[in-house]
């Protein structure tokens, strides 16, 4: 399975997993295994999984670069896309900002209205341009720390 496949089989889960009110997600997990032949494959788990366990810090971190729509307003299928990728950008780190930014804008194109790209690449880049600063913030910070 490329990691291509592996992410859009976790896009399918966080997306089932909004009509669940995120709850039981070790269950759609382990049911959808079984349903729909998603295979045992530690990117699709960890993701899934740490996606659901960070939802809050996740959904507080689109509200504030999704000008002025929180996060449970927007539509399911952008909003499960966005997710998936603000939390490959924070907690996974093999994985480029730029490339979790590109698959999302294609998962946009196979799954969400033509209208939603754009959004969903702005809000993805500007959640970017955020880490970005705050590592240079951290980077300037040790560098100071380092020399006193």
């Amino acid at each position: 399975m490329t990691r291509r496949e592996a992410r859009e089989a976790v896009f399918g889960l966080v997306f089932e997993t909004e009509f669940h009110n995120g709850e039981n997600y070790r269950e759609i997990y382990e049911l959808a295994c079984e349903d729909r032949d998603i295979a045992q494959d530690k990117y699709i788990e960890s993701t899934y999984f740490g996606i659901c366990e960070h939802i809050e810090d996740i959904d507080k971190i689109i509200g504030e670069h999704s000008n002025g729509w929180r996060a449970n307003r927007l539509a399911f299928v952008s909003r499960s896309i966005i997710r998936l990728a603000v939390y490959e950008m924070l907690y996974v780190k093999e994985i480029p900002e730029n490339v979790s930014i590109n698959e999302a804008v294609e998962l946009a194109k196979k799954y969400d209205d033509e209208k939603a790209r754009a959004f969903i690449n702005g809000v993805l880049n500007s959640v970017y341009k955020s880490l970005s600063n705050k590592k240079e913030e951290k980077a300037a910070e040790d560098a100071v720390s380092e020399n006193e």
